[in-house]
C-alpha cells in the first residue's frame, strides 16, 4: 500500500537504511583490508616516517612535518599547518599497510605544493560543506513546520554543498593514491607482490569515499521527495 510522506509510512528511510549498510560494508572492507595487510612486513624494512619524509623530500618538500595522531586510521594532511599526521597504527610501522597509508598522504602533501585544483576546490568548499552539513536539516524541518516551502527548499540547496563537497573529494582521493603507487613502483620501496597489498589497502580506502557521496545523494534524494511531496499537499 502506498501511503504519502506525513500520513502515513515514510518509504523513503529505505534510503537511509540502503546508505547505512553501504557505508558499513565500505567501512568493514577498508579495516579488513587494512589490517590483513598491516600484519604484513615490507621486505625493505623502511617505516611509514621513513617511506613519507623520503617522498616529500623527493618531491622537494621540506617545510612539512611528521607527527603522529591518536587512533586508528586517522591519518590525515593538514595543508594549513603544513602537517603530516599519522595514526597510532600507521606511525613507525614497517608493513604494507602503513606504507601505503603514508605514502597515500604524501599524496595530499604533493597536491597541496602543485596547487593541484581540485585539492584547492576541496579546501575552499569546507566552510559551505559545513553550513550545509549543519543547517541544512534544521532548515527544511522548520520549513515544512511552519508551511514554507521555499524555506525548505532553501534547506536542500544547502544541502548541495555537502553533495558539491562529497563529489570533489572523489578526485583528490583517487590522485593521492595514484601518486603514492607510483612512487612506491618507480622508487622500489616495495615489491612487486607488496605493491599489489598497497593498492588493494588505497582501492578498499577509495571506496569508502565512493560510498559517502553514493550516501549523500541518497539523502538529497530523500530530502527532495519529502518536500516536494509534502508542498503538493
Amino acid at each position: 500500500m502506498y501511503f504519502r510522506y506525513g500520513y502515513g509510512y515514510d518509504w523513503t528511510i529505505i534510503l537511509v537504511i540502503i546508505g547505512a549498510v553501504i557505508s558499513g560494508i565500505a567501512a568493514l572492507n577498508v579495516r579488513g583490508t587494512f589490517n590483513k595487510f598491516n600484519k604484513i612486513k615490507s621486505m625493505r624494512g623502511l617505516t611509514s616516517n621513513q617511506v613519507a619524509e623520503h617522498m616529500l623530500h623527493a618531491a622537494g618538500i621540506y617545510d612539512v612535518r611528521i607527527e603522529r595522531v591518536r587512533g586508528n586510521l586517522t591519518d590525515h594532511y593538514s595543508p594549513n599547518e603544513k602537517v603530516l599526521r599519522l595514526s597510532d597504527s600507521v606511525y613507525g610501522r614497517t608493513t604494507i599497510a602503513a606504507i601505503g597509508v603514508a605514502a597515500h598522504e604524501c599524496g595530499h602533501a604533493i597536491q597541496h605544493q602543485e596547487n593541484y585544483g581540485p585539492l584547492k576546490l576541496r579546501s575552499m568548499s569546507v566552510p559551505l560543506a559545513s553550513i550545509g552539513s549543519w543547517v541544512s536539516w534544521p532548515v527544511v524541518i522548520i520549513g515544512l513546520l511552519l508551511g514554507m516551502t521555499p524555506l525548505a527548499k532553501l534547506g536542500i540547496f544547502l544541502f548541495t554543498f555537502v553533495v558539491f563537497f562529497q563529489l570533489i573529494t572523489l578526485p583528490v582521493e583517487f590522485d593521492a593514491s595514484a601518486r603514492a603507487l607510483k612512487i612506491l613502483e618507480q622508487d622500489r620501496i616495495l615489491d612487486d607482490m607488496e605493491h599489489m597489498g598497497a593498492t588493494k589497502v588505497l582501492k578498499a580506502a577509495a571506496l569508502t569515499y565512493v560510498a559517502a557521496l553514493f550516501t549523500t545523494i541518497l539523502q538529497l534524494i530523500r530530502l527532495i521527495y519529502i518536500v516536494n511531496g509534502r508542498s503538493r499537499d
